[in-house]
Protein backbone atom coordinates (compact mmCIF):
# COMPACT_ATOMS: atom_id res chain seq x y z
CA UNK A 1 0.00 0.00 0.00
CA UNK A 2 1.15 3.57 -0.60
CA UNK A 3 1.19 6.88 1.26
CA UNK A 4 -2.06 8.08 -0.28
CA UNK A 5 -3.85 4.97 0.96
CA UNK A 6 -2.50 5.54 4.47
CA UNK A 7 -3.44 9.23 4.43
CA UNK A 8 -6.96 8.36 3.31
CA UNK A 9 -7.28 5.87 6.17
CA UNK A 10 -6.10 8.45 8.71
CA UNK A 11 -8.60 10.96 7.33
CA UNK A 12 -11.50 8.49 7.37
CA UNK A 13 -10.86 6.72 10.66
CA UNK A 14 -8.80 9.24 12.62
CA UNK A 15 -5.47 8.87 14.38
CA UNK A 16 -3.64 7.27 16.01
CA UNK A 17 -4.45 4.06 14.17
CA UNK A 18 -2.91 0.71 13.23
CA UNK A 19 -3.06 -0.50 9.62
CA UNK A 20 -2.18 -4.00 8.35
CA UNK A 21 -1.62 -5.06 4.75
CA UNK A 22 -3.01 -8.57 4.11
CA UNK A 23 -1.04 -8.90 0.87
CA UNK A 24 2.28 -8.51 2.71
CA UNK A 25 1.26 -11.08 5.33
CA UNK A 26 0.36 -13.51 2.55
CA UNK A 27 3.64 -12.99 0.69
CA UNK A 28 5.66 -13.53 3.89
CA UNK A 29 3.80 -16.77 4.56
CA UNK A 30 4.44 -17.96 1.02
CA UNK A 31 8.10 -16.98 1.23
CA UNK A 32 8.60 -19.11 4.33
CA UNK A 33 6.73 -22.13 2.98
CA UNK A 34 8.65 -21.85 -0.29
CA UNK A 35 11.97 -21.97 1.58
CA UNK A 36 11.01 -25.41 2.89
CA UNK A 37 9.22 -26.75 -0.18
CA UNK A 38 11.51 -29.80 -0.27
CA UNK A 39 10.30 -30.96 3.15
CA UNK A 40 7.34 -33.31 2.82
CA UNK A 41 5.42 -32.04 5.86
CA UNK A 42 5.82 -28.42 7.02
CA UNK A 43 3.60 -26.77 9.63
CA UNK A 44 3.67 -23.03 10.32
CA UNK A 45 1.94 -22.08 13.56
CA UNK A 46 1.46 -18.31 13.68
CA UNK A 47 2.52 -16.83 17.04
CA UNK A 48 -0.72 -15.21 18.19
CA UNK A 49 0.98 -12.96 20.75
CA UNK A 50 2.44 -10.87 17.91
CA UNK A 51 -0.98 -9.66 16.74
CA UNK A 52 -4.15 -11.34 17.98
CA UNK A 53 -6.97 -9.60 16.13
CA UNK A 54 -9.60 -12.10 14.98
CA UNK A 55 -9.35 -10.92 11.39
CA UNK A 56 -5.63 -11.69 11.37
CA UNK A 57 -6.25 -15.14 12.86
CA UNK A 58 -8.87 -15.83 10.18
CA UNK A 59 -6.41 -14.72 7.49
CA UNK A 60 -3.76 -17.09 8.88
CA UNK A 61 -6.28 -19.92 8.96
CA UNK A 62 -7.20 -19.27 5.32
CA UNK A 63 -3.51 -19.50 4.35
CA UNK A 64 -3.18 -22.88 6.03
CA UNK A 65 -1.33 -21.79 9.14
CA UNK A 66 -1.96 -23.18 12.58
CA UNK A 67 -1.62 -21.12 15.75
CA UNK A 68 1.04 -20.96 18.44
CA UNK A 69 -0.60 -19.82 21.69
CA UNK A 70 0.75 -18.97 25.14
CA UNK A 71 -2.46 -18.40 27.11
CA UNK A 72 -5.89 -19.97 27.32
CA UNK A 73 -7.33 -16.68 26.09
CA UNK A 74 -5.27 -16.91 22.89
CA UNK A 75 -6.56 -20.45 22.44
CA UNK A 76 -10.14 -19.20 22.84
CA UNK A 77 -9.50 -16.44 20.29
CA UNK A 78 -8.20 -19.02 17.84
CA UNK A 79 -11.23 -21.22 18.29
CA UNK A 80 -13.51 -18.19 17.89
CA UNK A 81 -11.71 -17.40 14.62
CA UNK A 82 -12.62 -20.86 13.36
CA UNK A 83 -9.24 -22.55 13.77
CA UNK A 84 -9.45 -26.28 14.45
CA UNK A 85 -8.14 -27.32 17.90
CA UNK A 86 -5.86 -29.79 16.13
CA UNK A 87 -4.16 -26.82 14.45
CA UNK A 88 -3.34 -25.04 17.71
CA UNK A 89 -0.32 -25.64 19.93
CA UNK A 90 -0.29 -24.34 23.52
CA UNK A 91 3.16 -23.34 24.80
CA UNK A 92 2.67 -21.53 28.11
CA UNK A 93 5.25 -20.62 30.73
CA UNK A 94 4.60 -20.69 34.45
CA UNK A 95 0.84 -21.29 34.18
CA UNK A 96 -1.11 -23.56 36.47
CA UNK A 97 -1.74 -27.26 35.85
CA UNK A 98 -5.45 -26.40 35.82
CA UNK A 99 -5.04 -24.04 32.85
CA UNK A 100 -3.08 -26.67 30.91
CA UNK A 101 -5.74 -29.28 31.67
CA UNK A 102 -8.51 -26.91 30.56
CA UNK A 103 -6.76 -26.26 27.26
CA UNK A 104 -6.01 -29.95 26.79
CA UNK A 105 -9.71 -30.72 27.16
CA UNK A 106 -10.32 -28.49 24.12
CA UNK A 107 -8.29 -30.86 21.95
CA UNK A 108 -5.29 -28.55 21.60
CA UNK A 109 -1.68 -29.81 21.35
CA UNK A 110 0.03 -29.31 24.72
CA UNK A 111 3.67 -28.19 24.97
CA UNK A 112 5.21 -28.41 28.48
CA UNK A 113 8.40 -26.64 29.52
CA UNK A 114 9.10 -27.74 33.09
CA UNK A 115 9.66 -31.03 34.90
CA UNK A 116 7.13 -30.46 37.68
CA UNK A 117 4.13 -29.89 35.38
CA UNK A 118 5.34 -32.63 33.02
CA UNK A 119 5.23 -35.18 35.83
CA UNK A 120 1.91 -33.96 37.21
CA UNK A 121 0.23 -33.86 33.80
CA UNK A 122 1.71 -37.19 32.72
CA UNK A 123 0.55 -38.87 35.92
CA UNK A 124 -3.02 -37.66 35.51
CA UNK A 125 -3.28 -37.80 31.70
CA UNK A 126 -0.81 -40.40 30.38
CA UNK A 127 -2.73 -40.90 27.14
CA UNK A 128 -2.75 -37.24 26.08
CA UNK A 129 -0.01 -36.50 23.51
CA UNK A 130 2.47 -33.96 24.84
CA UNK A 131 5.25 -31.93 23.25
CA UNK A 132 8.29 -31.04 25.37
CA UNK A 133 10.00 -27.66 25.14
CA UNK A 134 13.77 -28.00 25.44
CA UNK A 135 16.17 -25.24 26.47
CA UNK A 136 19.22 -25.81 24.24
CA UNK A 137 21.37 -23.32 26.18
CA UNK A 138 22.10 -21.32 23.06
CA UNK A 139 22.26 -17.54 23.28
CA UNK A 140 20.44 -16.02 20.33
CA UNK A 141 18.35 -12.93 19.68
CA UNK A 142 18.68 -9.21 19.20
CA UNK A 143 17.93 -8.17 22.79
CA UNK A 144 18.32 -9.84 26.20
CA UNK A 145 14.56 -9.51 26.76
CA UNK A 146 13.82 -11.66 23.71
CA UNK A 147 16.65 -14.18 24.02
CA UNK A 148 14.95 -17.17 25.61
CA UNK A 149 17.14 -20.21 24.96
CA UNK A 150 20.20 -19.45 27.12
CA UNK A 151 21.19 -21.18 30.35
CA UNK A 152 19.67 -18.53 32.62
CA UNK A 153 16.34 -18.43 30.78
CA UNK A 154 13.11 -19.38 32.55
CA UNK A 155 11.90 -21.10 29.37
CA UNK A 156 12.19 -24.78 28.54
CA UNK A 157 13.66 -27.86 30.20
CA UNK A 158 17.45 -27.91 30.19
CA UNK A 159 19.14 -30.34 27.83
CA UNK A 160 21.12 -31.42 30.89
CA UNK A 161 17.86 -32.65 32.42
CA UNK A 162 17.07 -35.13 29.64
CA UNK A 163 17.58 -38.07 32.04
CA UNK A 164 14.93 -36.55 34.33
CA UNK A 165 12.52 -36.22 31.39
CA UNK A 166 13.08 -39.84 30.39
CA UNK A 167 12.50 -41.01 33.95
CA UNK A 168 9.16 -39.12 34.10
CA UNK A 169 8.09 -40.47 30.70
CA UNK A 170 8.96 -44.03 31.69
CA UNK A 171 7.28 -43.81 35.09
CA UNK A 172 4.07 -42.23 33.79
CA UNK A 173 3.88 -44.03 30.45
CA UNK A 174 2.97 -40.71 28.83
CA UNK A 175 2.97 -40.12 25.08
CA UNK A 176 5.59 -37.63 23.83
CA UNK A 177 4.69 -36.73 20.26
CA UNK A 178 6.79 -33.58 19.74
CA UNK A 179 10.04 -31.84 20.67
CA UNK A 180 10.28 -28.05 20.62
CA UNK A 181 12.72 -25.20 21.14
CA UNK A 182 12.77 -21.45 20.74
CA UNK A 183 16.09 -19.65 21.09
CA UNK A 184 15.01 -16.02 20.73
CA UNK A 185 14.00 -13.29 18.31
CA UNK A 186 15.91 -11.31 15.68
CA UNK A 187 18.22 -14.22 14.88
CA UNK A 188 20.75 -13.40 12.16
CA UNK A 189 23.39 -16.12 12.51
CA UNK A 190 21.99 -19.13 10.68
CA UNK A 191 24.82 -21.30 11.97
CA UNK A 192 23.80 -20.60 15.58
CA UNK A 193 20.25 -21.71 14.75
CA UNK A 194 21.54 -24.82 12.99
CA UNK A 195 23.76 -25.59 15.97
CA UNK A 196 20.73 -25.42 18.27
CA UNK A 197 18.84 -27.59 15.80
CA UNK A 198 21.47 -30.33 16.16
CA UNK A 199 20.80 -30.31 19.90
CA UNK A 200 17.12 -30.79 19.16
CA UNK A 201 17.83 -33.65 16.76
CA UNK A 202 19.98 -35.37 19.40
CA UNK A 203 17.17 -34.94 21.91
CA UNK A 204 14.58 -36.31 19.52
CA UNK A 205 16.46 -39.61 19.28
CA UNK A 206 15.39 -40.40 22.86
CA UNK A 207 11.70 -40.45 21.87
CA UNK A 208 10.37 -43.14 19.54
CA UNK A 209 6.82 -41.90 18.84
CA UNK A 210 7.36 -38.35 17.62
CA UNK A 211 5.06 -36.76 15.07
CA UNK A 212 6.86 -33.43 14.79
CA UNK A 213 9.91 -31.37 15.67
CA UNK A 214 9.18 -27.69 16.29
CA UNK A 215 12.07 -25.27 15.81
CA UNK A 216 10.28 -22.17 17.12
CA UNK A 217 11.10 -19.07 15.15
CA UNK A 218 12.85 -15.75 15.72
CA UNK A 219 13.68 -14.78 12.16
CA UNK A 220 14.85 -11.19 11.83
CA UNK A 221 13.02 -8.80 9.53
CA UNK A 222 14.51 -5.56 8.13
CA UNK A 223 13.60 -2.38 9.99
CA UNK A 224 15.07 0.16 7.60
CA UNK A 225 16.44 0.43 4.08
CA UNK A 226 19.55 -1.69 3.71
CA UNK A 227 18.97 -3.45 7.03
CA UNK A 228 20.15 -7.01 7.43
CA UNK A 229 17.67 -9.83 7.89
CA UNK A 230 17.61 -13.59 8.30
CA UNK A 231 18.40 -15.22 4.98
CA UNK A 232 15.34 -17.46 4.94
CA UNK A 233 16.19 -19.04 1.60
CA UNK A 234 19.68 -20.09 2.68
CA UNK A 235 18.39 -21.24 6.05
CA UNK A 236 15.63 -23.24 4.38
CA UNK A 237 18.07 -24.98 2.08
CA UNK A 238 20.45 -25.94 4.89
CA UNK A 239 17.86 -27.04 7.44
CA UNK A 240 15.83 -28.92 4.82
CA UNK A 241 18.84 -31.04 3.94
CA UNK A 242 19.57 -31.81 7.58
CA UNK A 243 15.92 -32.41 8.53
CA UNK A 244 15.28 -34.81 5.66
CA UNK A 245 18.44 -36.67 6.58
CA UNK A 246 17.31 -36.96 10.18
CA UNK A 247 13.90 -38.27 9.14
CA UNK A 248 15.59 -41.10 7.24
CA UNK A 249 17.71 -41.84 10.29
CA UNK A 250 14.66 -41.72 12.55
CA UNK A 251 12.71 -43.97 10.20
CA UNK A 252 9.67 -41.73 9.86
CA UNK A 253 8.57 -38.64 7.92
CA UNK A 254 8.18 -36.11 10.71
CA UNK A 255 6.48 -32.73 10.52
CA UNK A 256 8.84 -29.75 10.47
CA UNK A 257 7.28 -27.03 12.61
CA UNK A 258 7.91 -23.30 13.01
CA UNK A 259 6.16 -20.57 15.01
CA UNK A 260 6.66 -17.32 13.09
CA UNK A 261 5.05 -14.20 14.46
CA UNK A 262 7.04 -11.07 13.71
CA UNK A 263 8.24 -12.53 10.40
CA UNK A 264 4.67 -12.78 9.12
CA UNK A 265 3.13 -9.53 10.36
CA UNK A 266 5.79 -6.98 11.30
CA UNK A 267 6.42 -5.47 7.87
CA UNK A 268 2.70 -5.58 7.06
CA UNK A 269 1.90 -3.07 9.80
CA UNK A 270 1.87 0.73 9.92
CA UNK A 271 1.12 2.94 12.89
CA UNK A 272 -0.23 6.36 11.94
CA UNK A 273 -0.11 9.34 14.27
CA UNK A 274 -0.74 13.06 13.91
CA UNK A 275 1.83 15.66 14.88
CA UNK A 276 0.34 17.84 17.62
CA UNK A 277 3.26 20.19 18.13
CA UNK A 278 6.67 21.02 16.70
CA UNK A 279 8.81 22.28 19.57
CA UNK A 280 12.19 23.94 19.04
CA UNK A 281 14.53 23.89 22.06
CA UNK A 282 18.12 25.11 22.38
CA UNK A 283 19.45 21.82 21.01
CA UNK A 284 16.59 19.75 19.60
CA UNK A 285 13.51 19.97 17.40
CA UNK A 286 10.77 17.79 18.90
CA UNK A 287 7.79 16.54 16.94
CA UNK A 288 5.16 15.63 19.52
CA UNK A 289 2.53 13.18 18.28
CA UNK A 290 -0.95 12.15 19.46
CA UNK A 291 0.36 8.88 20.89
CA UNK A 292 2.98 7.46 23.24
CA UNK A 293 4.47 4.23 24.50
CA UNK A 294 0.96 3.23 25.54
CA UNK A 295 0.46 2.45 21.84
CA UNK A 296 3.97 1.48 20.72
CA UNK A 297 6.31 0.47 23.53
CA UNK A 298 8.93 -1.44 21.55
CA UNK A 299 11.42 1.45 21.17
CA UNK A 300 11.37 2.04 24.94
CA UNK A 301 11.29 -1.63 25.95
CA UNK A 302 13.64 -3.17 23.40
CA UNK A 303 15.43 -0.12 21.99
CA UNK A 304 13.91 -1.21 18.70
CA UNK A 305 14.11 0.85 15.54
CA UNK A 306 11.01 1.85 13.59
CA UNK A 307 11.42 3.78 10.37
CA UNK A 308 9.27 6.94 10.54
CA UNK A 309 8.11 8.83 7.47
CA UNK A 310 6.09 11.99 7.07
CA UNK A 311 3.41 10.80 4.68
CA UNK A 312 1.88 14.28 4.54
CA UNK A 313 5.10 15.65 3.05
CA UNK A 314 7.12 12.62 1.87
CA UNK A 315 9.26 14.56 -0.61
CA UNK A 316 10.00 17.60 1.54
CA UNK A 317 13.38 18.87 2.62
CA UNK A 318 14.79 16.58 5.31
CA UNK A 319 15.45 17.94 8.78
CA UNK A 320 16.43 16.35 12.08
CA UNK A 321 13.62 15.60 14.54
CA UNK A 322 13.18 13.78 17.79
CA UNK A 323 9.78 12.08 17.69
CA UNK A 324 8.14 12.02 21.11
CA UNK A 325 4.79 11.11 22.59
CA UNK A 326 2.26 12.68 24.93
CA UNK A 327 2.77 10.37 27.91
CA UNK A 328 3.73 12.02 31.20
CA UNK A 329 7.02 10.16 31.21
CA UNK A 330 9.86 10.02 28.71
CA UNK A 331 8.56 8.31 25.59
CA UNK A 332 10.99 9.01 22.78
CA UNK A 333 10.41 7.03 19.59
CA UNK A 334 13.40 8.43 17.71
CA UNK A 335 16.22 10.87 18.40
CA UNK A 336 17.62 13.25 15.79
CA UNK A 337 16.08 11.29 12.94
CA UNK A 338 16.22 12.64 9.37
CA UNK A 339 12.58 13.09 8.28
CA UNK A 340 10.91 15.20 5.60
CA UNK A 341 10.02 18.60 7.07
CA UNK A 342 7.19 18.29 9.58
CA UNK A 343 4.50 20.84 10.34
CA UNK A 344 1.78 20.58 12.95
CA UNK A 345 -1.13 18.50 11.69
CA UNK A 346 1.02 16.23 9.52
CA UNK A 347 0.56 12.46 9.66
CA UNK A 348 3.63 10.36 10.34
CA UNK A 349 3.78 6.61 9.73
CA UNK A 350 5.78 4.16 11.80
CA UNK A 351 6.80 1.11 9.79
CA UNK A 352 7.11 -2.47 11.12
CA UNK A 353 4.12 -1.90 13.37
CA UNK A 354 2.40 -5.22 12.75
CA UNK A 355 4.07 -7.21 15.53
CA UNK A 356 3.97 -6.47 19.27
CA UNK A 357 2.46 -3.02 18.87
CA UNK A 358 -1.29 -3.25 19.44
CA UNK A 359 -0.82 -6.49 21.38
CA UNK A 360 1.42 -4.68 23.89
CA UNK A 361 -0.63 -1.49 24.06
CA UNK A 362 -2.27 -0.23 27.23
CA UNK A 363 -4.52 2.43 28.72
CA UNK A 364 -1.63 4.11 30.56
CA UNK A 365 -2.48 7.73 31.40
CA UNK A 366 -6.10 6.62 30.83
CA UNK A 367 -5.63 7.01 27.11
CA UNK A 368 -7.73 5.05 24.65
CA UNK A 369 -6.30 2.28 22.51
CA UNK A 370 -6.61 3.03 18.78
CA UNK A 371 -8.62 1.33 16.07
CA UNK A 372 -7.20 -1.34 13.76
CA UNK A 373 -7.61 -1.46 9.98
CA UNK A 374 -6.98 -4.34 7.58
CA UNK A 375 -6.06 -3.27 4.05
CA UNK A 376 -7.40 -6.10 1.91
CA UNK A 377 -8.16 -6.17 -1.82
CA UNK A 378 -7.36 -2.45 -2.03
CA UNK A 379 -9.97 -1.56 0.58
CA UNK A 380 -9.77 -0.48 4.21
CA UNK A 381 -11.72 -2.71 6.59
CA UNK A 382 -12.28 -1.70 10.22
CA UNK A 383 -11.32 -4.75 12.34
CA UNK A 384 -11.31 -3.09 15.77
CA UNK A 385 -13.09 0.05 16.88
CA UNK A 386 -11.36 2.96 18.57
CA UNK A 387 -11.90 2.78 22.33
CA UNK A 388 -14.18 5.23 24.13
CA UNK A 389 -14.54 6.48 27.68
CA UNK A 390 -17.06 3.72 28.34
CA UNK A 391 -14.33 1.16 27.62
CA UNK A 392 -12.19 2.69 30.37
CA UNK A 393 -14.91 2.43 32.99
CA UNK A 394 -17.03 -0.58 32.02
CA UNK A 395 -15.31 -3.00 34.41
CA UNK A 396 -14.85 -0.55 37.25
CA UNK A 397 -17.20 -0.78 40.23
CA UNK A 398 -18.41 2.57 41.57
CA UNK A 399 -18.42 1.91 45.32
CA UNK A 400 -20.35 4.33 47.54
CA UNK A 401 -17.84 4.42 50.40
CA UNK A 402 -16.59 7.97 50.50
CA UNK A 403 -18.45 11.17 51.18
CA UNK A 404 -17.23 14.48 49.75
CA UNK A 405 -15.01 16.38 52.16
CA UNK A 406 -17.53 19.21 52.70
CA UNK A 407 -20.28 16.72 53.60
CA UNK A 408 -18.05 14.79 55.97
CA UNK A 409 -17.13 17.91 57.96
CA UNK A 410 -20.67 19.18 58.57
Amino acid sequence: MNNSNLLAIAKEFGSPIYVYDSEKITSQYQRLTSAFKKVKHVKLNYAVKALSNLAILKLMNSLGAGLDTVSIQEVQLGLLAGVSPSNIIFTPNGVSLEEIEEVSAMGVQINIDNLSILEQFGTKHPNVPVCIRINPHVMAGGNSNISVGHIDSKFGISIHQIPHILRIVENTGMNINGIHMHTGSDILDIDVFLYASEILFDTAKHFKNLDFIDFGSGFKVPYKEGDIETNIEEFGEKLTKRFNSFCKEYGKELILGFEPGKFLVSEAGYFLAQVNVVKQTTSTVFAGIDSGFNHLIRPMLYNSYHDIINISNPNGRERFYSIVGYICETDTFATNRRISEITEGDIVAFKNAGAYCYSMSSNYNSRYRPAEILWHNNEAHLIRKHETFDDLTKNQVDVDLFAPLEAATK
